[in-house]
């Protein structure tokens, strides 16, 4: 099955950059559309929520007028994250605004939703749905979902424990559809990696932390361009999803990240949870394992650039 128009016709590279709490702002998210590449951001960034009605009057009209200047080079479209689980007391909220908005490409998280997804077709939006096992990808597709986001072991954030290789063809065996890949995926080769396993696009969060662009604090860049894949720790203690954070966050926090004790699943916090002292994504920084190759903090123009030269140089390798 091929990939919809709006992700195949207007991208510079297949990429879709990944809805990161606190990180993706408007700012960010015009930087990466603009650049070539999708751009989101999680709803719940936008707090109080009726600021997320003008984030998307925003973004909608700076890259209508993007697109009127560049004819010949029109910008990404734009995806925004939904957090389908039961704590999510904005969800309905959310989802008018996304049809309001008709925003083009909605992420679904942590629940499929039939009644979510008929919304989003309504007006023609496509919905991806991101997993870390055949169990839940099965059901998304059922209960409506255009697509799927393999989330994978090394992927920055609530993070599954599969390898690329296994979790892709299990679901290449039964499903033709839009599938993006997330797990350590930092430079132009690995975005053709991405590919070649089966994947229509690679799914990348952490490289764009540091970018100029990112809501993240310098210390929060300086510590993704000074660490490595050694330098990640996976535990759900932060939010009660399991998924990889930045070692010495956790150390500047006053914990062990050797020795950290399990949290209660049934108390998830998906916006800025965790205790007092040390709250998740503001504090606890989230990130991947892929961070190793990053060794500066450019505009996201210059990222995409890069990454664009690394995947070409890369294909023709494969080719000669």
């Amino acid at each position: 099955m091929a990939l919809p128009e709006i992700l195949r016709a207007r991208l510079r590279l297949p990429v879709i950059g990944a809805p990161m709490f606190i990180i993706s702002t408007p700012t960010l998210v015009l930087a990466q559309c603009k650049a070539g590449v999708v751009g989101s951001f999680p709803s719940l960034n936008a707090r109080p929520k009726e600021l997320l009605d003008e984030w998307l009057s925003q973004i909608t009209e700076e890259l209508a007028a993007y697109d009127r200047a560049h004819p010949d080079a029109p910008s990404a479209p734009f995806a925004v994250n939904q957090i389908c689980h039961k704590s999510n007391d904005r969800l309905e909220h959310d989802v008018e605004l996304c049809v309001k908005h008709k925003v083009p490409i909605v992420i679904t998280s942590l629940g499929a939703r039939e009644d979510l997804y008929k919304a989003i077709h309504s007006y023609g939006g496509v919905v991806l749905h991101d997993v870390i096992n055949i169990v839940h990808a099965r059901k998304a597709i059922e209960k409506g979902a255009d697509g799927l986001i393999a989330v994978c072991a090394g992927a920055g954030g609530h993070a599954g424990t599969l390898s690329p290789f296994a979790l892709v063809q299990e679901i290449r065996r039964w499903f033709d559809g839009p599938l993006a890949l997330a797990g350590a995926i930092a430079n132009g080769r690995s975005v053709l990696a991405a590919r070649a396993m089966g994947a229509d696009l690679a799914y990348v969060g952490s490289a764009f932390i540091a970018t100029q662009e990112a809501n993240a604090t310098e210390a929060y860049k300086q510590g993704i361009v000074s660490a490595t894949a050694t330098d990640i720790v996976y535990t759900n203690l932060f939010t009660g999803v399991h998924g990889n954070y930045l070692k010495q966050s956790i150390v500047n926090a006053g914990l062990d990240p050797d020795n950290l004790p399990q949290s209660d699943p049934s108390k998830m916090n998906f916006g800025s949870g965790g205790s007092s002292a040390a709250k998740a994504w503001r504090d606890i920084w989230g990130c991947g394992q892929g961070i190793g190759v990053l060794d500066d903090v450019p505009t996201t123009q210059a990222l995409v650039s890069r990454w664009t030269a690394e995947y070409e140089a890369a294909k023709k390798s494969l080719a000669g």
